[in-house]
């Protein structure tokens, strides 16, 4: 009796620690992070269910296909980056910039048998040393041919005499919530990882700024997982698997994936122009919702409002106006922003699409030319745009780009300095501007913590030399 009790005492003891231990490490509220660095994995034994109950929704579904064509064509991409670390006083005295090298890893995906890679941009950022490892363990040297860092997408090219395999891209604005897809990547150093899922959403914004557009899944994505594959049951690439929302810095049900139609683009445009070609639209607005539309005045609740339109732009010569409500894109469904900054995400500088949108009630489709952007963010001084022949004649110079806002918490310090909105920038760091792919150049050329020296013509037709960090 008393060894019965004494059973019973630890049984009630031991769930009284374990339910402390949930309430403590599981329960505690923390905010999601996102994370690409590279743990170790602990493992853990699973629990065995002997029920042999399927999903219903699975039967049927063969994964196997789709996994024979992408395994070897996803690698295992190792990147020894260079970062600078504290300076110690011994360093400042001798002038010393003290460095570490740290190794990362990521995936990447074959796209051409002659050796173009995919992957993504913070997998192989500050890369002093980059190698691939195919799904056979052969390693060989990569190079970096271009990347872009706003969709986080790199492209790579390693040298080989063989024929290598390969995926191709799927559409993925043809892909549907609800589809199976597989992510296949190296997730802490797992090579040739397969997992399943479905599409959980489109059009995702992880940033809050309405500048991503990713497509979300519930396939299992971890560290390392980065840069690899998101394909159809088909075997075709509708994304790259780019970051997770974790409140660990593992996976927790959620992973998002650049969409390949993005990523194709990106790729097409590095290897043709060197660079990313964006073709913009020329609107300003937002994105309705219940709120939004209640204040406007307007009976829809999803689209992009239009509030203003960009002066010698595609919108603006379509006949786009101030109140208008977008609501497809070449039949591609706007509900909010994101899905406008995909689908323009996808297109080039003088592309034609069909825009459907509603304007007092009625519904009207308009053929809009994309144009290349003529505005760019330069640090330090705020927005510039290229500058029209008559504003560079009214400043008596045959080159340079105006400054449309002035940054507005530098904006005093500047204007005190005689810079305003107007100036024309003739020159930076003594090389001379005729546009704002020159200063693009420009500043992705220069080191990071180099000053910049500008030269100006102000409102008053003075020329003068500003130097900026």
């Amino acid at each position: 009796m008393k060894k019965m009790l004494t059973l019973v005492l630890v049984s009630v003891l031991g769930g009284a620690i374990t339910l402390g231990t949930y309430k403590t490490f599981l329960e505690k509220e923390e905010q999601p992070i996102a994370t690409t660095l590279q743990d170790n994995p602990v493992f853990l034994p699973t629990n065995y269910n002997s029920n042999k109950t399927v999903l219903a929704a699975a039967e049927g579904i063969d994964f196997t296909t789709a996994a024979d064509k992408t395994l070897d064509a996803v690698v295992h991409v190792k990147n020894v980056a260079v970062n600078n670390v504290q300076p110690t006083l011994q360093d400042l005295f001798y002038g010393r910039v003290p460095q570490r090298r740290q190794l990362g890893t990521g995936s990447g995906v074959i796209i051409s048998p002659d050796g173009y890679i995919i992957t993504n941009n913070h997998v192989i950022e500050d890369s002093e040393q980059l190698s691939i490892t195919l799904n056979d363990n052969r390693t060989l040297v990569a190079e970096i041919v271009g990347t872009d860092p706003k969709t986080d997408i790199a492209l790579l090219k390693v040298e080989t005499e063989d024929q290598l395999p390969y995926t191709t891209f799927g559409d993925s604005d043809s892909a549907k919530i609800g589809e199976w897809v597989l992510a296949v990547g190296n997730p802490f150093n797992l090579t040739s990882t397969v997992t399943a899922g479905i599409i959980s959403a489109k059009s995702r914004d992880l940033s809050g700024q309405s500048t991503q557009s990713f497509i979300q899944t519930d396939a299992a994505v971890n560290p390392g997982n980065s840069g690899g594959a998101l394909v159809n049951t088909a075997g075709e690439l509708i994304g790259i698997n780019t970051a997770i929302t974790s409140q660990t810095g593992s996976y927790i049900g959620y992973s998002f994936a650049v969409p390949s139609n993005i990523a194709k683009k990106v790729v097409q445009d590095i290897m043709e122009f060197g660079n990313v070609q964006n073709g913009i639209l020329g609107v300003i607005g937002g994105s309705l919702n219940s709120n939004y539309a209640e204040k406007l005045g307007v009976a829809e609740t999803e689209g992009f409002y239009v509030d203003d339109v960009e002066e010698d732009t595609g919108a603006a010569e379509a006949g786009i106006k101030s109140g208008d409500i977008i609501k497809k894109i070449d039949n591609i469904s706007i509900k909010k922003f994101s899905d406008l900054r995909g689908f323009l995400d996808s297109k080039r500088p003088n592309d034609v699409v069909n825009v459907t949108l509603l304007r007092n009630g009625v519904e009207k489709e308009l053929s809009v030319t994309l144009l290349k952007s003529n505005t760019y963010i330069l640090p330090v001084i705020g927005v510039i745009k290229n500058a029209k022949p008559e504003e560079l004649r009214k400043y008596k110079t045959k080159h340079g780009v105006k400054i449309m806002k002035v940054n507005g918490t530098y904006g005093r310090y500047l204007q005190s300095e005689g810079i305003e909105e107007g100036n024309i920038i003739t020159a930076i760091n003594n090389i001379k501007i005729e546009s704002i792919d020159d200063v693009d150049r420009i500043l992705k050329n220069r080191d990071t913590y180099q000053p910049l020296s500008i030269e100006l013509i102000n409102s008053k037709g003075e020329t003068n030399r500003y130097g900026l960090r």
